[in-house]
């Protein structure tokens, strides 16, 4: 996900919103697409007759679909709860429409109620760039599997 601080035209809850509505359209798509990769995968290769290789490729789009889900399902949602409830303090602190970089950090020093919801954020923020990450990941070596069996 991008980080809010790197946006640098919208107001930062404007922004909040729209990446809202963003992320689960796009963990959506991407999970939609390695359900038909991996189904065909599985399809194309029937787990009694194939090799160790493709039983680890069949493992890597597996894991890679996961990793989305448990995006979608698991931090997106947690995500977009606590960037509601930070908003909603921030509004009270009379924050939050800025452009660019945030007060939110200077506010949060004297407020203890935004520094732990900073703090949970930024966890949950950060679990859900690994799942994207370790999704990547396997879409990568599934990627390196594929390019091997061109014949150029």
């Amino acid at each position: 996900m991008i980080d809010e601080l790197e946006n640098r035209n919208l107001p930062r809850h404007q922004f909040g919103n729209l990446q809202s509505k963003m992320f689960p359209a796009y963990f959506t798509m991407v999970g939609i697409c390695l359900a038909v990769s991996a189904g065909s995968f599985g399809y194309l290769h029937p787990w009694s007759s194939s090799s160790v290789t493709d039983k680890y490729q069949l493992g890597f789009l597996l894991s890679s679909f996961a990793f989305n889900l448990t995006n979608l399902f698991v931090f997106t949602p947690m995500t977009i709860e606590m960037m509601k409830q930070r908003h909603k303090v921030e509004r009270e602190q009379n924050i939050g429409e800025e452009v660019g970089w945030s007060k939110n950090v200077q506010v949060a020093k004297v407020n203890p109620k935004l520094a732990a919801m900073n703090k949970k954020f930024g966890m949950i923020h950060g679990l859900s760039s690994l799942a994207n990450i370790l999704a990547f990941g396997s879409l990568a070596m599934h990627s390196w599997y594929l390019a091997g069996k061109l014949d150029l």
